[in-house]
């Protein structure tokens, strides 16, 4: 991993982490309680809202970092499966980059096969 890729993931875990919600929540009371002291002036509110408008903007990055490194490796465990199971319909390896058409041709299909007698046949489910 470069990086960068080590310090978002270092970065999420511990913001994840239930004493980082203690730490803000904590960071809102001292604000809101310096706020008598401070005359509720435009000071006092921009701190707090440049201060989580940062925070704000760096973290989606760092969550969409994380989002697409789990997802890529998800993805790769279950084309794995895929490959490794003789009964696997290995037409769906790699199927996040299909297109949105082909996402739904294949709907479609798993749908009709999900619906037709032959498919339930094996199932255990006795027609009355």
């Amino acid at each position: 991993m470069n990086v960068f890729d080590r310090a978002a993931h270092h970065i999420a875990r511990l913001m994840g982490h239930p004493a980082a919600f203690a730490l803000a929540c904590l960071a809102i009371v001292v604000w809101g309680a310096l706020g008598p002291i401070a005359g509720y002036s435009d000071t006092w509110q921009l701190v707090i809202n440049t201060s989580t408008t940062i925070v704000t903007f760096l973290m989606v990055f760092l969550i969409q970092n994380t989002q697409n490194r789990d997802s890529h490796a998800l993805h790769l465990k279950i084309d794995e499966l895929l490959r490794a199971l003789d009964a696997a319909d290995t037409r769906l390896v790699d199927l996040e980059e299909r297109s949105e058409q082909e996402l739904q041709r294949l709907q479609e299909h798993y749908k009709n096969l999900a619906g037709s007698p032959a498919s339930n046949a094996g199932s255990g489910a006795q027609a009355k």
